[in-house]
This record gives structure tokens, C-alpha cells and sequence, in this order.
């Protein structure tokens, strides 16, 4: 631990880390040029005397109007200014991204401080994961039961577990170099996503490890994995009710500035020793992004501007139920996340999921720039990378099955497979190729050596000859020397666990939680007329009513009395889905380490004290004397003060419920559970003395048995319950206490106050405990069949399953059905015979649609920045048909308006402005009727999960067709459909929950397809039918596509980073680029050639088109 903080302490006050050598000074620079203002001058050299704590917080920027230079504060830089400053230095994503890069690199090289750098490295890496096998993973009843207790047995080592051992890493070992991009490729399950996790230090505790993982030959024990390297997943969990620069300022706040400030320090040092002059935006941007604790940081503008979000910086992120940008957005505010932060290392899940080609390269562009110049570390997966991203990286590690099969230099990656018999086609992707050569059902048709017949090559063959390639000798040879710790930059490596000092992270909470507040206004303002609406029934039901104090009433003011606290203690039951849905961004930034649990959960509890101030006077005010309860001012105040600590009470408990349970099922079963108890053992509905002793504990820990002695004795021990009833010696008060078993003693009030303050403050903690251990809800072991355990054990060690026949080559099962004249004009009338022939007819139909506008009111962000129009115009008078027999591909970048003409088309836009002519077969749409001759495949695949795949079919059909359809075709028409999208074989699979169990990711799409195709459309419309799937299983859907083309009705897809070979298998193709205008309308032709040839003669058309023509031409 000394060492620890003897290291935290050298890193922020030893000027000396940045120092590389005796000749640091000898460098010398222009001082002032001779065409410099005076004026500029003299500020500069005024700027220079301060002392260098003052020097790295000012400097001199250049005003917008009129060009004039001014001193700044630039830990006060607004941030007006501070996108100024990024626009002037970065105009553009390509050029300009690099040349600013160059100029913070050379401003470094110049006074000899090196950037530091991580060199990765994992040895031996094996990582096993134990599976049920079978059906023991779904989520049924009795598998929950019987998983439980098996759990419970095993835990107490009385009946052995039942869960088999999965290899998800084998013997894994390799280098990632500082300064290289790195591309990730593998099918999935080949442990892409687990070995991402291994080096980035984020690995389950459950899983078995063996190996290591150093960083510049540092253990992962020695230092913070979580804030030296960033982890991307490949899963987008915001906020839904924060912008796109709120979400990505939190989290730069929250990770702080590294090791900037210290490096700014010494920088300043050394220009002002060697009469170095920087350029001044440089200088400005370089401090800026040093000073940490700012609610606007000029590093969250530039990855605004660099990844393209400054578009859409002040839109909503949004969520399922909130609308806001798109998904392809999403995916980069993911990415920008992470990027704010001063982590070195980027290990990168699947960042182009959603995003079209183009957007993709120019990340990826932007990312390789700020490797080779700044000299980072990166690791990136990609599932379909086009050819000119896959272009961008230096090195390549392809996974198959757990195992390495190639990790070294790109250029030498398609060597390696030549020299295994294996050859990548002309047309073909390297990408696609390297992740369908270790195939059994794709590899056949890449063998070359017609010398030799095929035989199928195993991974576990292909990883052995890697070792023997020279390639894999390299590596081998370099892991055998170890990496010399000497060299390894004091500040490469982080040391303190959170980005910023404890206070900071405690102001960044309360400023997001204020925020959120104020964003979920209405949840308060509902809670509110809540309590309004059930205050005014209980004044009404007490208004003029003649109750008079004696034994029999005071039955009835202690029913209100209780009425009172049950209102009170309900209305925390808010908390509980606010609270749950919530935790998932949550747990994300805790394991990344942006903040600890305490600094979640203090914000959350005291930050609503004011509106419980609020919403318990809202009930109290308006009540206490309508009722008629004791008029003394002191006691009315009394229970005011009760029913605050009871509603934090209530609030605190249900949240601490919600941080237990984790899940909205488990918490809205707990919650309302507790509720019932609490209440039935508080002391009204049962009273004390009638409570059975073995009960009799649930009454002494109920919260409401405390609050019940208290709100009782603090009305009935008022003056005005003060009458003695005749034949006792006893006040009317203190009988009607006693006989529903409540304590007459004054200081019962006080013990119950204090209670609810005690228990608030119990549930409070508990809750920050909860948040602090527990982990999300997931199901870590998902279930296996045996079949496919078998499959990988024998992939692991190369041996082949009995009576496994090879299945046809991959050319074979790509096969889209193509009709071999499919752009030589046949009509779909002279190509009908060759479609295939469904119980149930339907009429084929076209859709057709000219000069299709679609606008939105202007949104106010919009507005406050100077826009004067009251629109905002999504499409400019779009035009084209889908014709039936023909699939139609919608392409564009991201936020070109695509899904929006999609779903214009469609009738799914519910708001906005539709204009222009929108035919069907030559007849006006009508949405009543087109909505039953359509289908719509959204991109998300939303299926029951405790259904099989003909189960589902059979719902959609039953809901679906026209009630003329009998049970017999019915069913045969399911079957059919089966058969078509090639489901049969599945019939009988459970959906189960994505990413946990059941289906593939490719056969949800499949599925969700197929429940189209039973309602019988004529139309079908698809989104994104291919996103988030490798090239092979996108191949599969497609070929369903194809096939329900075939069939005769009209498909249009939206597509983003295509395949050659699936890009192909469109017949026309509808591009469009941003603002919602179309570029290319028209045939794709024979090898893309009509596409080809027409942008060929347009070369001065924009670049929003580059990664299509680099596509098709490759």
C-alpha cells in the first residue's frame, strides 16, 4: 500500500516522468516572429512571468468577432468558446483530425516529453464457463425451482453440480503493440467478446482463469485495469432522459484527466526554459483538457466532433419508450463514452453495429489517427468491416473456437492461409474470408491446390501451424523475452482507483441527479395530484360530518389516522421502477469505475427530501382539520414531522428492494409483498394483543407498527381527547389506545419518529451495500445442448464427430435464388411460373411514391440556437417504386432517413407532417386497408420467450389472417412459411432471451421475419434484417429474404455494411444521403456494374458515396 501511494504521489509532483534525457533543452525553436502584434506579444511574455500554476490556467484565444486575441481562463472557458476552438482546429473529420493531431505531437517533441504508451500482453490465457446442458437453462418454473436448490446444494457440498465445464478460451497467448491498430475478427461464440473482457481486466468471478495478462509487464494486481483501459461493449445502456454532450460530459467529469495536468506542468516548464512559443489554440486546447471538475469539457466537444455526434449533441439519447436518436448514433455515444476519458488502452466490442459503412471508416480513421500519432493501444471487433476499413489496421487476431488462428501483421495474414492450401476469391472480402475459412460448411471453396484432394482442416490444425509460421515464430520468440519493466512510462499505468477526488464525484452525481429530476418532472408532478386526488376523497368523506369524541369515533379517527399512513407509505412505491430501471446504466459505470455506490445513493435520497416536504403537505395541509383531528398547532406539526420520516421511510425501502431484486418482475413481486406484511403486522388491521406469538416478531420489526404507536398517541394524548369516560378513571384517548393494543405513553411518539429515521437511514444503507456487492441480473450459465458441447470439445482437439457429414460449401448455401435475368427487365407476370406457389394466395403489389415529404415541428433546442423556421424537413421530396418480385435495398449513412422513410411509407409515423403522393398499384393508400397487406420486420427482435418457434407462428397467424382461413390451411400455411425461412428443423426450440439462451441471434431474425409472412403480406418492409451478424449468418437471412421474394411479393430492406456477396443479391438499390434527399435510384446490374458505371462518370458526386463504390469495386 506504500508503494501504492508512494506511486500515486510521484506521478502528480515529479515533473522528472516526463523527462526522457540530458539533451532536452538543446532543441531550439523560432521565439517571436517578426510580423507578430506587439500588442500579442507583450500579453504572451506577461503570460510567461506568471507562475506556473497560474501559467496552464490561461491563455490566449482568438475571439470569433473580429479575430481579436484575448487572455481566458481556461478552466472557465464557456462552452460557445470552446466549440469555436474545435471547429477552428478540426473542420474536418479526415484531414483536419490529423493535422491538429500532428500539432499536439510535435508541440510535445520539441521539449522531448514522450506520450506514454501500453504495450498488452496474454500468456497461456485459458478460460473455462460451466453450461447446463440441455434445457436445464430455460427460464420455466420448474428449471428456476430445481436450479435453486441445486444451488443451494451445492453450495453446502451436499449433491454435486450437474453443470459441465465449456472451454470459451484455449491456450491463447499474444502481443498488442502500442502505436498498431488491432482488428479482432472471429465467428461468434469463437470468445471475442471474452478475451476483450481478459485484457481489459473485466472478466466474471465466476468463470475459471489460468494465465496472465500484463500490461508493460505489469500484473493485472499492480495497478487499476478499469481506468488504464477502456472497455467498449457492445451493448448501449444510457440514460434515456440526457443528451447526447450531457451523457458524454458526465462521464468525462467522472473519469477525470488522467495524468494531463502533470504533463501540461512540465510542458510549460520546458517551453518557458527554451523560449519556445506555442500556437495559441494548441496551447488553449491543451490546457483546457487538463483542468478536470468542469460540467462542459472541451474534450467532450472534440469526440462530439470527431465521431460525428455534434449533429446531435443536444437531442435526447432516448430509450424504448422515449424517442431520440437513432441507433447508429447510439452506438457512437457508446464509443464517445469511453473516449473522454484519459484511458490509453480501447478494447472495442462490435462499435459498427447499426452504423453504415462510410460512418464506420471514418471512426475507425479517426481512431488510427490518434494511435500512431499519440501512440495508444487498441483492439477493436468488427463483424462485417467493409474493405476499406479493414484496410485501416496494422494487425489482425482471428478467433475460431477459443483459439488463436492467425495474430500478427495484416499484409501476411492471407500468406498464412495460402501456405495452408487456402485462397481468398478476387471479389471476395479479406474480412469475410477469414472468418468462413475455419468453417466446415464454408472452407471447401476456398482449397486452391488442385494437387491435393480436400480434406477439412480443424482449428485446432490451423492454431498449430500458426506456431510453426514464421509469423507465430515472432511472437513466440517475443513472449519468451520478458518485457522490461524500465521502460514502461511512470504514467502509463493508473494507480488510483477513481478519476477524481471523492467530492468531485460527489458533485457530478448531484448535478446528473438534479437533472434527471428535473427531466422526470412529470413522475413528481403525478405523485403530487396522487395525494391531492386522495386527500380531497378524504375531505370529502369527513366534510360536515358531526363526530363527536367519545370511545365509538375514536375508532374512526385512528382508521384515518391509518388511512394517512398507508397513502403516505404507497406513495414511495414510485421509487421502486425508477429506482430498477435505472440500475443497468448504473452497474456500468460502477464496474467501469466512474463513481462508487455511495455517490449514486446519497443523491438519490437526499435530493427528494424537498419534494417530500412538498408531497406529505400537499396530504397533512389539507386534511388535518377537515377531519377534525386535535387542533393544537404543536400536534398537528407533530405529525407532519411523522409522515415526513414515514414517506423517506417508504422511498428508502422500496428502493433498497429494487437494488436487491434488480429486475422489474422480482421487485414488483418483493415490493408490494413487504408492503402487505408491513401493514398487516402493524397494529391496526391486526392489533397487538391479537397477533400470535410466533408472529409476534413480524410486529416489532414492521416500520408501521412504530409509526402506528406514534401517529396514535401524538392525537389521542391531545387536549382534546382529555374527557374521562364514566366508570374508569381513564381519558377517552388513552381507552381507545388501549383497546386496539396501542402504548399510551407520550414517549411512544418519539421512539416512533425515531425509528423511521432509523430505518430510513438502515434501508438507505442496505441499499448503497446492495449496489456496492451485487452484480446485474444475468444468467451467467446459460444451457448448452450436448450435441454442441460435444461439437466444440472435438474443435478443440481436432478430432472429428462420429457420423458428422460435411455439409455443402458455402457457395452452395449462399445461393440467393437469383433469376439469371433478373435485371434484363422480365416483367414479374413472365417470371411467375419460377416463384413458389403458398396455400393461402395474395396479390402481388406495388408501392409507389413521388415527391414524399416529411417534417417535424422545430425542436426548442433547435430554436434557442438561432433557427427561425417552424419545421424541420427529415425528407426533401423523395421519389421511386418497389415493384413486386424485386428486392429493393435502402441504403444510406447514418441519419440519411432511411428507417424515417420506411416507416413513413409503412403509416408507422404517428406525428409530423406527411406531403406528397403515396400509391398502391396505382391507388391511393389507404392506412386501414395497408396495414393488412403489409409487414413490418423491425431491426430489434422482440419475441416471447417461453414460446417455441411454432408456437409464435401460430399466435401471429391466429391474430392475423382473415377469419375465412380454416385451422387445417392455417396450418399448413405454417408450415409452408417454415419451410421457406428454413425454421423447420427448429420447430420445437424455445425463443428463450437474447443473449442468454435459446435462439441465435441469426434465427431471431429468421423468426421475426417468418411471423411477418404468416399474416400473408403482399409488402413487406425490413430494418436492418443483417445488423448484428456476421457475414455467415447474414448470408443465411438473406437467403430467407431472397426466398420470400421469390414468392412474388415486394421486399424493401434497409442495409448498412454489406458483404459483396449480400450486397449483390439486391436487385435494385435506393440511396440516399443525408437530409433525406436520394442520390441513386435504379438496377444494382450484373457485378454491380450499372452501379458502378454510374457513379464512374459523376466522380465529383460527394464522399458519401466512397465506401459503396470501394464496395462494389472491390
Amino acid at each position: 500500500m506504500d508503494r501504492e501511494i508512494h506511486r500515486v504521489t510521484s506521478l502528480r509532483r515529479d515533473s522528472s516522468l516526463w523527462r526522457r534525457g540530458d539533451d532536452v533543452f538543446s532543441r531550439t525553436s523560432s521565439r517571436f516572429q517578426e510580423e507578430e502584434d506587439d500588442e500579442e506579444a507583450l500579453r504572451w511574455a506577461a503570460l510567461e512571468r506568471l507562475p506556473t500554476y497560474d501559467r496552464v490556467r490561461r491563455g490566449i484565444l482568438t475571439v470569433e468577432d473580429g479575430g481579436e486575441k484575448v487572455e481566458v481562463d481556461v478552466g472557465r472557458l464557456g462552452a460557445h468558446e470552446s466549440r469555436a476552438l474545435i471547429e477552428r482546429l478540426v473542420r474536418a473529420a479526415d484531414d483536419d483530425h490529423e493535422n491538429f493531431l500532428l500539432k499536439l505531437k510535435e508541440r510535445m517533441d520539441r521539449v522531448g516529453i514522450d506520450y506514454p504508451t501500453i504495450e498488452v500482453r496474454f500468456e497461456k490465457l485459458e478460460i473455462e464457463a460451466e453450461v447446463r446442458v440441455g434445457n436445464r437453462g430455460l427460464p420455466t418454473l420448474i428449471n428456476s425451482v430445481t436450479n435453486t436448490l441445486e444451488a443451494v446444494g451445492n453450495a453446502l457440498h451436499v449433491i454435486p453440480s450437474r453443470k459441465q465445464a465449456m472451454t470459451v478460451l484455449h491456450d491463447v497467448s499474444g502481443i498488442i503493440k502500442p502505436r498498431r491498430m488491432t482488428l479482432l475478427l472471429g465467428p461468434p461464440g469463437s470468445g471475442k467478446t471474452t478475451l476483450l473482457l481478459a485484457m481489459a481486466g473485466k472478466l466474471d468471478k465466476d468463470l475459471k482463469v489460468s494465465g496472465k495478462v500484463t500490461y508493460n509487464g505489469h500484473a493485472m494486481d499492480e495497478f487499476v485495469p478499469q481506468r488504464t483501459a477502456a472497455y467498449i461493449s457492445q451493448h448501449d445502456l444510457h440514460i434515456g432522459e440526457m443528451t447526447v454532450r450531457e451523457t458524454l460530459a458526465f462521464s468525462a467529469r467522472c473519469q477525470g484527466v488522467g495524468t494531463r495536468y502533470e504533463m501540461l506542468t512540465e510542458l510549460a516548464r520546458r517551453e518557458k526554459a527554451a523560449n519556445i512559443k506555442p500556437d495559441h489554440d494548441i496551447d488553449v486546447y491543451m490546457k483546457a483538457s487538463a483542468m478536470g471538475g468542469q460540467e462542459s469539457s472541451i474534450v467532450t466537444e472534440y469526440i462530439l466532433k470527431i465521431l460525428g455526434l455534434d449533429i446531435c449533441a443536444d437531442t435526447l439519447v432516448g430509450n424504448e419508450m422515449l424517442r431520440g436518436i437513432s441507433g447508429g448514433q447510439r452506438k457512437r455515444v457508446t464509443t464517445g463514452e469511453m473516449l473522454v476519458g484519459p484511458a490509453k488502452a480501447l478494447f472495442m466490442d462490435e462499435i459498427s453495429t447499426g452504423l453504415d459503412s462510410s460512418t464506420t471508416y471514418q471512426i475507425v480513421n479517426s481512431l488510427r489517427q490518434t494511435i500512431h500519432i499519440l501512440g495508444g493501444t487498441a483492439v477493436i471487433s468488427l463483424l462485417q468491416p467493409a474493405p476499406e476499413t479493414y484496410n485501416l489496421f496494422d494487425d489482425i487476431i482471428l478467433l475460431s473456437d477459443g483459439q488463436v488462428v492467425y495474430q500478427g501483421p495484416r499484409e501476411n495474414v492471407l500468406e498464412f492461409f495460402e501456405f495452408m492450401g487456402f485462397k481468398c476469391p478476387g471479389r471476395k472480402g479479406v474480412a469475410d474470408f477469414l472468418q468462413e475459412v475455419t468453417s466446415k460448411k464454408d472452407q471447401e471453396q476456398y482449397w486452391y491446390r488442385g494437387d491435393r484432394p480436400y480434406r477439412f482442416v480443424p482449428v485446432k490444425q490451423f492454431a498449430d501451424a500458426f506456431r510453426s509460421f514464421h509469423v507465430g515464430k515472432s511472437i513466440e520468440n517475443e513472449l519468451k523475452v520478458p518485457f522490461d519493466r524500465t521502460r514502461s512510462h511512470p504514467a502509463a499505468l493508473a494507480t488510483s482507483k477513481f478519476g477524481v477526488s471523492r467530492m468531485e464525484l460527489l458533485k457530478a452525481t448531484i448535478d446528473r441527479e438534479l437533472l434527471l429530476m428535473k427531466r422526470n418532472a412529470f413522475m413528481y408532478i403525478f405523485k403530487a395530484v396522487n395525494l391531492t386526488l386522495m386527500a380531497f376523497i378524504v375531505m370529502t368523506t369527513f366534510f360536515r360530518t358531526n363526530m363527536r369524541r367519545n370511545v365509538e369515533y375514536g375508532t374512526i379517527y385512528l382508521g384515518a389516522l391509518f388511512f394517512a399512513l398507508d397513502t403516505i407509505m404507497f406513495n414511495g412505491f414510485a421509487e421502486l421502477a425508477m429506482t430498477v430501471m435505472k440500475l443497468p446504466v448504473f452497474f456500468k459505470q460502477r464496474d467501469l469505475l466512474f463513481f462508487p455506490a455511495w455517490a449514486y445513493t446519497i443523491p438519490s435520497w437526499i435530493l427528494q427530501i424537498p419534494i417530500t416536504f412538498v408531497e406529505v403537505g400537499v396530504y397533512v395541509f389539507t386534511t388535518y382539520y377537515v377531519i377534525g383531528f386535535d387542533p393544537s398547532v404543536s400536534r398537528f406539526f407533530k405529525q407532519y414531522l411523522l409522515l415526513l420520516a414515514i414517506n423517506q421511510m417508504s422511498s428508502s425501502l422500496f428502493r433498497f428492494i429494487a437494488g436487491i431484486g434488480r429486475d422489474m418482475v422480482v421487485s414488483h413481486t418483493f415490493g408490494p409483498l413487504s408492503l402487505l406484511a408491513f401493514a398487516a403486522l402493524g397494529g391496526f388491521i391486526l392489533a397487538r394483543p391479537d397477533i400470535k406469538k410466533w408472529w409476534i416478531w413480524g410486529y416489532w420489526i414492521s416500520p408501521l407498527s412504530y409509526a402506528q404507536n406514534a401517529i396514535s398517541t401524538n392525537e389521542f394524548l391531545g387536549p382534546s381527547w382529555n374527557q374521562i369516560v364514566s366508570g374508569t378513571n381513564e381519558t377517552i384517548g388513552v381507552t381507545v389506545l388501549k383497546n386496539r393494543g396501542i402504548f399510551t405513553e407520550a414517549k411512544w411518539y418519539w421512539i416512533g419518529l425515531g425509528a423511521m429515521v432509523g430505518y430510513t437511514l438502515l434501508f438507505n444503507l442496505l441499499y448503497t451495500l446492495a449496489l456496492s456487492v451485487l452484480s446485474p441480473l444475468t444468467d451467467a450459465h446459460p444451457s448448452m445442448s450436448e450435441e454442441e458441447l460435444k461439437e466444440k470439445h472435438a474443435n478443440l482437439t481436432g478430432k472429428a464427430l462420429e457420423g458428422h457429414k460435411e455439409k455443402n460449401s458455402r457457395k452452395q448455401e449462399l445461393e440467393l435464388s437469383h433469376i439469371s435475368d433478373r435485371n434484363s427487365g422480365i416483367s414479374g407476370a413472365d417470371s411467375s411460373d419460377s416463384r413458389k406457389r403458398l396455400v393461402l394466395p395474395f396479390t402481388p403489389l406495388s408501392l409507389t411514391f413521388n415527391d414524399t415529404k416529411y417534417s417535424v415541428d422545430m425542436p426548442e433546442a433547435m430554436k434557442a440556437q438561432g433557427v427561425t423556421e417552424d419545421r424541420l424537413l427529415l425528407l426533401k421530396g423523395v421519389s421511386g417504386s418497389f415493384r413486386p418480385g424485386v428486392l429493393t435495398a435502402l441504403m444510406g449513412v447514418s441519419g440519411a432517413g432511411k428507417t424515417t422513410l420506411m416507416d413513413v411509407l409503412a403509416g408507422r409515423k404517428t406525428g409530423g407532417y406527411i406531403e406528397g403522393e403515396i400509391t398502391v398499384s396505382g391507388y391511393p393508400k389507404k392506412q386501414e386497408t395497408f396495414a393488412r397487406i403489409s409487414g413490418y420486420c423491425e431491426q430489434n427482435d422482440i419475441h416471447s420467450p417461453h414460446v417455441t418457434i411454432y408456437e409464435s407462428l401460430v399466435f401471429s397467424a391466429w391474430l392475423r389472417l382473415p377469419a375465412e382461413v380454416d385451422s387445417d390451411r392455417r396450418k399448413m400455411f405454417i408450415e409452408e412459411i417454415m419451410d421457406l425461412v428454413e425454421l423447420t428443423s427448429l420447430r420445437g426450440a424455445l425463443v428463450g432471451l437474447p443473449g442468454v439462451n435459446g435462439l441465435s441471434t441469426e434465427q431471431r431474425k429468421r423468426l421475426t421475419i417468418a411471423v411477418e409472412l404468416v399474416a400473408n403480406p403482399s409488402i413487406i418492409f425490413m430494418d436492418e434484417p443483417t445488423s448484428g451478424l456476421d457475414a455467415r449468418a447474414a448470408a443465411i437471412v438473406m437467403r430467407t429474404v431472397r426466398n420470400t421474394v421469390n414468392t412474388g411479393r415486394t421486399v424493401v430492406c434497409t442495409i448498412h455494411q454489406p458483404s459483396i456477396d449480400i450486397f449483390e443479391a439486391f436487385d435494385e438499390l435506393f440511396l440516399m444521403k443525408r437530409g433525406g434527399e436520394e442520390i441513386y435510384v435504379g438496377p444494382v446490374g450484373q457485378n454491380s456494374a450499372n452501379l458502378i458505371e454510374y457513379f464512374e462518370v459523376r466522380r465529383s458526386k460527394p464522399a458519401v458515396v466512397r465506401h459503396l463504390v470501394t464496395l462494389v469495386a472491390s
